[in-house]
């Protein structure tokens, strides 16, 4: 079997998608590997703004910042904060995606931020989304996701909304030309 490697992708949710977790949803990828895959949703804010978070966290937040939503990465660990943001500063607990995006679930990167030091460009999320061995390889072979190379531009400087239509672009379809029903020639 042809193993891809889907680090650094997007992957957007078919509209057949039945998990109620990932309907509509957009997907990045931060490891991809023959143990499985984990990633983060990142169109999906929630009710919860990062003032609030920070408040719950004790700690201060700058005040451009009070009112950028929190996501719902996915649904494991859905009590733990996983951020996705710009290198490159790495925290105690920093994936180095590659040279334009990292992911970190240790506190101290929201402390960096509290302290104005943090990275220049984030998105936190409660969550996320993961796949055990060959599970996402079967997702994809059962047609429930389309992929794409990542534009980190796309997480972090279009509103969430504008984020899965953008990354359609990126693979030259109008979400509303996708059909749920798969095709075979």
């Amino acid at each position: 079997m042809d193993t891809v490697n889907l680090t650094h992708h997007f992957l957007i949710a078919m509209p057949g998608m039945v998990d109620p977790n990932f309907n509509g949803t957009l997907t990045y990828i931060c490891d991809h590997s023959e143990q499985g895959a984990l990633g983060v949703v990142v169109n999906r804010p929630i009710e919860l703004e990062l003032s609030t978070l920070f408040e719950q966290l004790g700690l201060s937040l700058p005040e451009p910042l009070h009112h950028q939503a929190v996501y719902f990465g996915g649904p494991v660990q859905t009590e733990r904060g996983f951020v996705l943001h710009v290198p490159p500063r790495t925290f105690s607990s920093t994936l180095t995606v590659n040279d334009a995006v990292s992911l970190t679930t240790s506190k101290d990167v929201l402390e960096a931020v509290s302290l104005g030091e943090g990275p220049e460009k984030f998105m936190v999320s409660l969550g996320y989304a993961g796949w055990s061995a060959g599970q996402l390889e079967e997702e994809m072979k059962q047609n429930a996701w389309l992929s794409v190379a990542a534009d980190p531009q796309v997480i972090f400087d279009l509103p969430a909304e504008a984020r899965l239509p953008a990354a359609m672009k990126l693979l030259g379809i109008d979400f509303a030309n996708l059909s749920e029903e798969a095709g075979h020639a």
